[in-house]
């Protein structure tokens, strides 16, 4: 299964800009470039991958950046590099730069990084207009879908969302998906694993040996205090980051905290998403709303494997689930929130897009109250509100 990003990323091979792919460890990146390397075979385009584990060959490219030169097939045609984790070079920016400078003509870089910690750090200025930077997120449903082999469920929503009036008979089976889905996540392996305690197992595997390495390729000191960190955010996902708070709990200091959670961030573990504001002098401008990228992860850290229904949680991981599908469509830029120092909140806001609109989550629609959304809509008339529940789940959760 080719995941949905794979066209974009076959579209910019023909770019004389180098292509560099980064998101959390276990997404499926490596898998990527192999299938990339197989498209460019298919097409007789001259190509070479090196993986960058392998020490024999970082050695000698830590030597010297033109040293990727001896491992250069003889040709006069241009050659395409795949490298898999460059964040192991000691200086990838340096090396990327050298190369694009001195023989973009003559070779074309595709590599990836575990990472992106170290991609944004290392990465200075000086490459600014020399590579493209894509993320890859855990997977969307419907390539949970199709690694389930469950294509004839794609096709079933593709046709009730392009069908406004289709009703569907397969809707119990569909929202079963959806529900596992929300519980074990988007981590291919997970996904593909059809024993519910080996998933748990590989999420566990991700949460303390994948995350770890995290950790010490990030130079963090206190691994306990970092466990602990990422373990209460999951549990406070869709609320306000207080970092003064965390500092007082965990008893470290703010500039710690403020460190883990930047290395959390360019992990792909978390993302911290802004408030919206223009006019009104009540609205909150400074603290972000939190979120897991993963919430299979998410409820893995929080140790929670019940169904959507059954849960106390269950609004915050709607809440959650909904913030992923957002980032899946839209930058992260792109994607704020709402709220005021009396209470008025509105959990989304798009407004830096074609079709501004704004969204409010609720698990179930009953729980809707249009009156509370009357400041909002008076100052903003100009963004339409929606509201994302997931009960009742029937054909319309699609077209929402």
């Amino acid at each position: 299964m080719k995941r949905n990003i794979f066209e974009t990323l076959r579209t910019h091979l023909e770019r004389k800009e180098f292509t560099i792919l980064t998101g959390a460890r276990q997404t499926g990146k490596s898998t990527l470039l192999q299938q990339l390397e197989n498209y460019c075979k298919e097409k007789k385009l001259p190509t070479v991958f090196l993986n960058l584990e392998n020490k024999n060959i970082l050695l000698e490219l830590n030597k010297s950046p033109l040293n990727i030169l001896n491992f250069l097939p003889a040709t006069a045609e241009r050659i395409i590099i795949f490298i898999d984790e460059i964040q192991y070079l000691e200086d990838p920016s340096n090396f990327l730069k050298l190369l694009y400078d001195e023989y973009a003509q003559k070779i074309k870089i595709v590599a990836t990084g575990s990472s992106a910690f170290y991609i944004d750090k290392t990465f200075k200025d000086s490459l600014a207009g020399r590579k493209r930077i894509f993320h890859l997120y855990t997977c969307s449903f419907d390539e949970y879908l199709k690694l389930r082999n469950k294509e004839d469920l794609v096709d079933e929503i593709k046709r009730l969302q392009t069908n406004l009036s289709a009703k569907s008979l397969q809707l119990e089976i569909i929202q079963q998906e959806w529900n596992n889905y929300m519980v074990y996540g988007g981590y291919p392996a997970v996904i593909t694993e059809p024993d519910i305690k080996e998933k748990i197992e590989y999420l566990k595997e991700i949460r303390d040996s994948f995350v770890k390495r995290d950790i010490l390729e990030s130079d963090v000191q206190n691994e306990s205090a970092f466990y602990n960190l990422f373990r209460i955010i999951a549990g406070q996902t869709g609320n306000l980051l207080n970092v003064n708070e965390l500092s007082s709990v965990l008893k470290i200091k703010n500039e710690t905290i403020n460190k883990y959670l930047f290395i959390l961030q360019k992990c792909f573990h978390i993302a911290l998403v802004r408030p919206f504001f223009k006019n009104i002098r009540k609205e909150l401008i400074k603290m972000p709303k939190i979120y897991l990228l993963d919430t299979g992860l998410r409820n893995c850290l929080i140790n929670n494997f019940e169904l959507p229904f059954f849960r106390l949680d269950k609004g915050e991981l709607w809440e959650n689930m909904y913030f992923k599908l957002l980032v899946e469509k839209y930058s992260m830029d792109d994607i704020f929130f709402w709220r005021t120092s009396d209470g008025n909140e509105v959990d989304f806001v798009l407004n830096h897009i074609e079709n501004p609109y704004a969204v409010e989550i609720k698990f179930a629609q009953s729980a809707i109250r249009e009156s509370k959304y009357k400041t909002f809509r008076e100052n903003y008339p100009e963004i339409p509100l929606r509201f994302a529940f997931l009960e009742p789940f029937d054909e319309d959760f699609f077209r929402r």
